[in-house]
């Protein structure tokens, strides 16, 4: 299968606010896409067909346990990744299950 992988509008405000602070992590979710087009499935299942994937960047030191989380949206009969959203985990130590639901089905509306 060859999937899309489609940022929603929270995920892109959230990655340019970021990317203010941290240049290079645009280069990083480049490289991030990629990976993710080979393997949909990358991360931790959170329920809900979604993914919350840990992610580093030189301009953040200790690693991806210091570094970012993305959480992905799989739509497997139309082969989408929805990238729902991306933190500092210094600034949000988790999303909470109903946020992750909200997104989830406003998503499901346009989609569904």
């Amino acid at each position: 299968m060859s999937y899309k992988i489609v940022p929603t509008g929270n995920f892109s405000k959230e990655l340019k606010r970021l990317t203010k602070k941290y240049p290079s992590l645009k280069q990083e979710i480049e490289e991030f896409s990629n990976e993710l087009l080979d393997n949909p499935t990358i991360g931790t299942p959170i329920g809900h067909s979604c993914y919350k994937i840990r992610l580093s960047t030189p301009d953040k030191p200790g690693g991806k346990s210091r570094g970012f989380r993305i959480i992905t949206y799989i739509v497997s009969p139309k082969e989408i990744i929805f990238l729902l959203s991306i933190y500092d985990k210094s600034e949000v130590s988790t999303l909470k299950d109903w946020e992750i639901k909200r997104i989830v089905k406003e998503l499901e509306k346009i989609t569904l």
